[in-house]
């Protein structure tokens, strides 16, 4: 522990300075290669996504179809059985003794009659929705077709970048880490806010033509003396980016 405390005290201003320039410019690096890889990695997870919702659909359409043909079997069932019971009634009819027991038979023959109707109803808009279900099955499986050979391309345009830059990309990510090791944890946790609350991910950037390099502000000759000094770090009063001077990787000559 004494050992990295000495190393941590004897990294001037001027080093850490350096460093964070260097790590700003191995993160913009990384970030053209996010960059090549454009907006795909969402596209995939986008499509992924979709086609997990159409085969829930499917599914579910699926299971409502074997549902509504249970249904349709079941009034099916039902109407053999008002149909038995109406050939029974009529059949009893023809024995009655009397009035009363007559048009007790015919109003349960009406009676199965109006179930029967009523189960030939239902059997109709079972009909109906499993065509209708049928349909929309089939235009899922048409997008889901669809959209499972987009995402294959997707995942191989993808595959194919990041086969080609996850070499690079692991190398830039291990120099930054290095680079950060030189970086106290304060510092390189507003190194790392910068870059995020900032539209290009530029924490630290280099004077150029009087001006701060990230928001084009001008900046006083006073402060960019003391900036090219490398005594202390200075943040633009506009953008709050880390300023450093042109030069900043050319060691300073010691006077």
């Amino acid at each position: 522990m004494p050992t990295e405390a000495k190393t941590e005290k004897e990294i001037t201003v001027e080093e850490k300075l350096r460093a964070l320039y260097q790590l700003q410019k191995v993160s913009t690096e990384i970030d053209k290669i996010k960059t090549l890889r454009g907006e795909l990695p969402l596209e995939v997870e986008d499509l992924e996504a979709e086609i997990e919702g159409l085969e829930t659909r499917i599914a579910n359409y699926s299971e409502e179809l074997k549902e509504l043909e249970r249904e349709i079997s079941g009034r099916k069932l039902e109407i053999e059985e008002s149909k038995a019971k109406i050939a029974k009634y009529k059949e009893q009819q023809d024995n009655v003794r009397n009035n009363r027991e007559y048009d007790y038979l015919t109003k349960e023959i009406e009676f199965e009659t109006l179930q029967i109707q009523l189960s030939e109803k239902k059997i109709a808009e079972a009909q109906s929705s499993i065509t209708f279900k049928e349909e929309e099955i089939n235009n899922a499986t048409t997008l889901l077709n669809d959209r499972k050979k987009d995402l294959e391309q997707k995942k191989s345009e993808l595959d194919e970048i990041v086969s080609e830059t996850k070499q690079e990309e692991e190398r830039l990510r291990e120099r930054a880490k290095e680079i950060e090791t030189l970086i106290e944890p304060r510092l390189l946790t507003a190194f790392k806010r910068i870059r995020k609350n900032v539209r290009n991910g530029l924490s630290v950037v280099t004077i150029q033509r009087d001006a701060c390099g990230g928001c084009f502000n001008k900046i006083p000759p006073q402060r960019q003396m003391e900036i090219r000094l490398r005594k202390k770090v200075i943040v633009c009063e506009y953008c709050g980016r880390i300023l450093v001077d042109p030069d900043i990787e050319t060691p300073s000559t010691p006077e």
